[in-house]
């Protein structure tokens, strides 16, 4: 009679809401500029409350500047106990090494499977959306300040649903007593932030 395959311990959608306060992701996109140059951007992002740690640009990323980006994002032993990536080849030796030493814990998705990954790619789909496929980048600098801005935007006024509705660094309740509402623009005037000023 044949032997039955056991049953994983847990499902994937179980291992990230049990390790969401100490999972971080991180992956690569790339972003097309005026002269025709392709620009990476890695972005690190911490679960739990879906915050942007750390972001840089580059043209050509190694395994080394890879690894360089992850110290940065979490200095002073603040490293989470988990980050959760995919087996693309810019993670090689040099970056596996750093991320050991750190004490981090790599959890890696299956071939050809974004959807394991899903709050990142969320974000990099809410960063093409939102900001990305509404400004013609003009270079690395130019990309840099547009990705500063709308980061600092997400983090204080975009809701996600999955914090009901308050942002990445919380948002606090402004009652009606406190005035009126104005409009604040943001990323140069994508969006919107609104708050109550007192006339």
């Amino acid at each position: 009679m044949p032997k039955r395959r056991p049953q994983p311990s847990q499902t994937w959608r179980t291992f990230l809401a049990n390790h969401v306060r100490d999972l971080v992701a991180l992956d690569f996109f790339t972003v097309p500029t005026a002269r025709l140059r392709v620009l990476f951007v890695l972005v690190v992002l911490v679960h739990h409350r879906r915050r942007v740690v750390h972001f840089n640009v580059t043209d050509h990323p190694t395994a080394h500047w890879t690894a360089q980006q992850v110290v940065d994002a979490f200095p002073d032993d603040s490293a989470p106990s988990y980050l959760l990536r995919d087996r693309d080849s810019v993670y090689g030796h040099v970056f596996r090494q750093r991320v050991k030493g750190m004490g981090v814990g790599e959890v890696l998705t299956a071939p050809q499977s974004p959807w394991q990954n899903p709050f990142v790619e969320r974000l990099i789909g809410s960063i093409r959306r939102e900001c990305r496929n509404h400004v013609l980048v003009l270079g690395e600098r130019h990309l840099r300040r547009t990705l500063a801005r709308y980061f600092a935007y997400y983090h204080r006024a975009r809701t996600h649903l999955a914090l009901d509705k308050d942002a990445p660094l919380g948002r606090r309740i402004e009652r009606p007593g406190l005035g009126r509402v104005i409009s604040i623009r943001e990323v140069g005037g994508l969006h919107h932030r609104y708050v109550r000023r007192a006339a």
